[in-house]
């Protein structure tokens, strides 16, 4: 855990936010609105003995005492297992039916069919990942949630084109990009166990091209989410510091309903643009869940 001590400065209650990191995560689900309805999915789970907890913040994330994916609900595509977190990007996008929606790095396709069931399933959902092999985990969530309005690519994120398609910009694009993944520790807890500066900074390059290129493929007026399930800055509020400088955009205020912290606007000698107070931080011992950045843009400020 010793990756984690760099980032005390910036935290409120450091031994509450290390124990918070050291427990086992909630089993979480959301409900998935395309087949199901909340009170439909607490039926079946009370069916079959499950006991189940709401979230107030989002109707549709239940914290349930059972495995996600071994439940009849799961089974028949009416939830889907996803940490709670998770669900921040796709709620903050808030994106219509009939828009058209990318996601940048869909893999396995949690916030890609969570997209599609906010649009009610209408429009387009572009669900692109450069790691071919994750795609048919992406392939088989959207079949079985019943997801219609989605078209799967294979593209590097950082230079997507958008040739395939019949028209020239998208409505609204989500960007959770790869990353160093020190907020799923709770989850896994191997997850530090590579741990380096090295490959922090390697991820926030490659992180910062896909953010860009996004930003250039929503129309005027779009908008645009970032997230990371990581603490770093580099990974966070330097990224968004590079696209304000090097695209037509700019940060705007959110709510969720959780605890939050602000972006930072310095770190290790570092300083960010001051909008990337903008962006919210989501630590494990505010509200139980894993650790999550997340930003909201708007193209052609």
């Amino acid at each position: 855990m010793d990756a984690l001590e760099r980032y005390e400065p910036i935290l409120d209650d450091f031994e509450a936010f290390r124990a918070a990191c050291e427990r086992p995560l909630p089993s979480v689900v959301r409900v998935n609105g395309i087949k199901a309805t909340r009170e439909r999915v607490t039926r079946a789970l009370d069916a079959e003995d499950v006991e189940w907890t709401p979230r107030e913040w989002n109707e549709s994330v239940l914290e349930i005492d059972a495995s996600p994916g071994n439940t009849w609900p799961s089974f028949h595509g009416w939830t889907h297992g996803q940490e709670e977190v998770s669900s921040i990007p796709a709620v903050v996008l808030d994106p219509r039916p009939g828009d058209r929606v990318l996601d940048s790095c869909a893999a396995p396709g949690g916030k890609t069919t969570q997209l599609a069931a906010l649009m009610d399933d209408e429009g387009l959902v572009v669900a692109n990942d450069s790691n071919l092999g994750r795609l048919s985990a992406l392939r088989f969530n959207a079949e079985r949630l019943g997801v219609t309005s989605v078209a799967v690519t294979n593209q590097d994120a950082r230079n997507f084109s958008l040739k395939p398609f019949d028209f020239a910009a998208f409505d609204a694009a989500l960007v959770d990009v790869p990353c160093s993944c020190e907020g799923t520790v709770r989850k896994n807890p191997t997850a530090l166990d590579d741990w380096s500066l090295d490959h922090i900074e390697g991820v926030s390059g490659v992180q910062k091209g896909i953010l860009r290129r996004a930003v250039q493929a929503t129309r005027e007026g779009g908008e645009v989410v970032y997230s990371t399930c990581t603490f770093a800055p580099e990974e966070n509020e330097a990224v968004l510091d590079y696209v304000l400088a090097s695209e037509d955009c700019r940060l705007v205020e959110f709510e969720v309903g959780l605890r939050s912290e602000p972006g930072v606007t310095e770190w290790r000698g570092d300083e960010y643009d001051e909008s990337v107070r903008a962006a919210k931080r989501f630590y494990p011992h505010h509200n139980d869940t894993g650790g999550f950045f997340c930003a909201k843009l708007e193209v052609g400020a």
